[in-house]
């Protein structure tokens, strides 16, 4: 069962094991994963990462990494693809609270699925997104 909708920094940084991943954050997908349940990251978060390794800002490999998390046997990580229910529920997301496209789309992932956002984005954390930090 999905139970939250990763953002962009925070799956990176999951796979990663970086250190700027919050506790909390750790805590609550390190128990998502020992639950059986899922984490779900937009579409969108492809196109990001492949922008970001292109301008240097990430590792060249975490396409591949995130990918080979994905298609792994019991997978904690699950791709939502951007469609039309998404896009209508982006409506819901004030454009003046979370004015990034891509941060509105996994927030707008998050509200249509109803489960909680995890990212340190300050301005989805300000939101009305339940957010998990």
């Amino acid at each position: 069962m999905l139970r939250a909708v990763a953002d962009t920094h925070a799956v990176i940084w999951y796979i990663f094991a970086d250190p700027r991943l919050s506790a909390t954050a750790r805590t609550t997908i390190e128990q998502i994963a020992m639950d059986g349940n899922q984490i779900g990251f937009s579409s969108i978060m492809l196109a990001e990462i492949v922008y970001l390794s292109e301008r240097g800002r990430i590792n060249a490999d975490t396409l591949d990494r995130l990918l080979a998390a994905v298609d792994s046997e019991d997978a904690l990580l699950v791709e939502i693809p951007f469609e039309r229910n998404i896009a209508l529920t982006l409506r819901q997301v004030d454009r003046s609270q979370i004015p990034d496209l891509p941060d509105r789309i996994i927030a707008a992932s998050a509200l249509y699925l109803n489960v909680p956002v995890i990212s340190r984005d300050r301005r989805i954390q300000l939101s009305s997104v339940e957010t998990i930090w």
